[in-house]
């Protein structure tokens, strides 16, 4: 995907955004500004994996990356963890072909055989109002999972609508619609190698 810089000659009240209007990036038809520097998501990266590592200690731990959008937060974590594991990426989808399976998803990437007994956690790049996960949550219990831990780069408290517990995060941000660092914009802007929230 080709960035695109650009400088827009508006008088903008907020102080805070003028240096960043240098960096704004257009993602499709959208316009992106500057959130969340790489520097910032590596050092919470870091965090996390030594949290995961305390926890898991031991255990047979088995990672479930989702995909498509936890690909560059899961790079970067297990580059920290420094325990037994396997890895395994996953992805979810609520067609079999051309019909839909009347589940709110099938799961793919792996088998019960691999998580029963198992200490999993998932990985994921963004929780917002929390349904995929806790219907993996529960497909991993149908498994036979020994336990379910989740971690989260970013987790928006105030879309989330469970009361599953979310072990790991992160960073807690707002409601704003991002990209970058794995996450998409219909499929583009995950290669950014920063966090953009759109220009409303």
């Amino acid at each position: 995907m080709k960035k695109h810089y650009f400088c827009v000659c508006f008088n903008f009240r907020n102080k805070d955004y003028n240096h960043l209007i240098m960096n704004i990036v257009k993602v499709l038809d959208k316009e992106f500004a500057p959130y969340i520097p790489q520097e910032k998501i590596e050092c919470e990266i870091r965090r996390v994996a030594k949290e995961i590592m305390r926890d898991m200690e031991g255990k047979k731990t088995l990672f479930l990356v989702m995909l498509n959008g936890a690909f560059m937060f899961a790079g970067e974590l297990f580059k920290h963890i420094d325990i037994p594991c396997e890895i395994s990426f996953v992805k979810y989808k609520s067609y079999s072909g051309t019909q839909c399976t009347n589940n709110a998803n099938v799961m793919i990437g792996a088998d019960a055989e691999d998580i029963k007994g198992r200490d999993v956690v998932i990985v994921e790049d963004i929780i917002d109002s929390g349904f995929t996960i806790s219907e993996f949550r529960r497909d991993l219990e149908a498994a036979g999972a020994n336990s379910i831990s989740i971690a989260a780069m970013l987790f928006k408290p105030n879309a989330f609508k469970y009361n599953y517990k979310v072990d790991y995060v992160g960073l807690n941000i707002g409601n704003e619609f991002i990209v970058g660092y794995g996450l998409d914009y219909n499929e583009y802007g995950r290669n950014l190698k920063e966090i953009y929230k759109i220009v409303e």
